[in-house]
């Protein structure tokens, strides 16, 4: 398996340091809101990473923290932490908005098939392990104290700048827009290991510490967590793009410091997913969930499908016309998989069957290309062999890809079976062509209207013109046409 290194810049063999466990990191949630569908893409694409590596045959050991301190507005250690203005906003504890939000998150992911890591840890759980590492830094002259606070020295490294090309005079004068300056910093990237005088009066938890009571910064709380869970050495450390500097580049710094090694072998960045006015945001445009897309009507696995679509390393743009056309997609491949025909007896046929399935293998190991691996699904159901093996070739590949496939299908098929089959409405093709996924969606569309649900009839009309099909409502039917 072939994997872009942000860390290398450049497409690496992912060898991990033992095969018996492949130790893999990923960056939580900041649990002071909803998660929107830019944040929930990068856990899809981890989501799918961690599952390829198990489905290539490695074990795996996840861990995730959850922030729920320290997070501060501005990544340069400013403003008010997101957590207490999360408080304010709703008139409760920060521990009161750290557990709803954070099973929000999961209810997320669970409708996204997202699988919960192994080890989920809240970032106030573990404030000793911060601690020692920070009094480890301080006895290697890694990090001072000023103001009351504890920093880490930059100025100590031989390489700040691991994922971004900067040289050492912008490490001096800090290239970072909107950046306030805090005096008590010797360097400008220089950053806070803990506070105990930047927002204390306004700080709802706060700890004793060698350095008086106060609170750790967001930093340190990921290498902290990492380490106690995973050792010294990790093999994969995941994250969205926004994440890469300066929180990941601090991860290196406060983390090789401490231990006095390289501390991780590959990292894995997953791009922006963007709207038509830009970066999707929670503070601009409308906030979109995962529950606002099912109150629109759309299955949250359409957006899963969404993601895959794209490859990881590129931005992907979001617009309801681009997830009807997912909508499309989801359909047809769910009604091509219902027309294959389950228990018919017979053998898979292993020649194909292997065949096949290292097509969609070769698709994950270049760099997750998983748009060619939903090309794979595809090759399945247009292969000559039998349903059978096409079943099992699906059930093997939903595995990794988590879109429900044979489960939805087979509710399909029920619904397919059940629907009263009536003469009175009529699905004519102007070319005089039979397409059983247009005409299913037809019906779906006259099924709605029949039960005054216009807005789903409507959904429907618009996802069959985003796929080219054009309705004409006559007496007692429907005429299509492509256009």
């Amino acid at each position: 398996m072939y994997l872009y290194n942000s860390a290398t810049h450049k497409k690496e063999e992912f060898i991990p340091r033992d095969p018996q466990l492949v130790k893999m990191y990923t960056c939580g949630p900041t649990v002071y809101h909803y998660a929107h569908i830019g944040n929930l893409r990068s856990y899809i694409m981890e989501d799918v990473l961690e599952k390829t590596i198990r489905y290539l045959g490695y074990p795996v050991k996840r861990v995730m923290n959850i922030t729920d301190v320290g997070h501060l507005a501005s990544d340069a250690d400013t403003g008010e932490d997101k957590m207490l203005k999360g408080a304010k906003r709703e008139h409760k504890t920060v521990m009161e908005i750290a557990k709803f939000y954070t099973d929000a998150f999961f209810a997320d992911c669970d409708k996204l098939n997202i699988k919960r890591p192994d080890v989920v840890e809240p970032a106030t759980n573990c404030i000793g392990e911060y601690i020692h590492i920070i009094e480890v830094l301080l006895e290697k002259g890694y990090a001072y104290q000023a103001g009351g606070n504890v920093y880490f020295d930059t100025s100590k490294l031989d390489k700040y700048y691991i994922f971004n090309d900067h040289d050492q005079e912008d490490l001096a004068v800090g290239v970072r827009e909107g950046v306030e300056e805090d005096e008590n910093k010797r360097n400008k990237n220089d950053f806070v290991l803990w506070f105990t005088k930047s927002k204390f009066e306004d700080q709802a938890l706060k700890w004793d510490s060698p350095w008086g009571v106060g609170y750790p910064g967001w930093h340190i709380e990921c290498s902290g967590i990492s380490m106690k869970h995973l050792g010294e050495y990790l093999d994969l450390h995941c994250g969205g793009i926004d994440n890469a500097f300066p929180h990941h580049t601090n991860e290196i710094a406060q983390s090789e410091g401490y231990l006095g090694h390289k501390w991780c072998s590959y990292w894995f960045h997953v791009h922006h997913l963007n709207t038509t006015s830009g970066k999707m945001s929670k503070s601009k445009g409308e906030f979109l969930t995962v529950s606002l897309l099912e109150q629109k009507g759309y299955d949250p696995l359409v957006y899963r499908l969404f993601c895959l679509q794209s490859h990881y390393r590129r931005n992907l743009v979001f617009s309801y016309e681009n997830l009807d056309n997912a909508v499309v997609t989801y359909g047809k491949l769910i009604a091509k998989i219902a027309a294959l025909k389950p228990n018919s007896g017979e053998a898979v046929e292993k020649e194909a069957f292997d065949s096949l399935q290292e097509k969609f293998k070769a698709a994950l190991g270049n760099d997750l290309n998983t748009s060619l691996a939903i090309t794979a699904v595809y090759d399945v159901l247009k292969a000559k062999t039998n349903d059978a093996t096409k079943l099992a070739l699906l059930a093997d590949f939903d595995q990794v890809l988590g879109l429900d496939l044979l489960s939805k299908a087979e509710r399909k098929r029920k619904e397919l079976v059940a629907a009263p089959k009536s003469s009175a409405f009529t699905i004519l093709s102007e070319s005089g062509e039979s397409d059983p996924e247009i005409e299913a969606m037809i019906q779906a569309r006259q099924d709605a209207k029949k039960a005054k649900d216009f807005a789903e009839a409507d959904r429907l009309r618009d996802a069959l013109k985003a796929a080219g099909v054009e309705l004409t409502d006559i007496p007692g039917g429907v005429r299509w046409k492509r256009s």
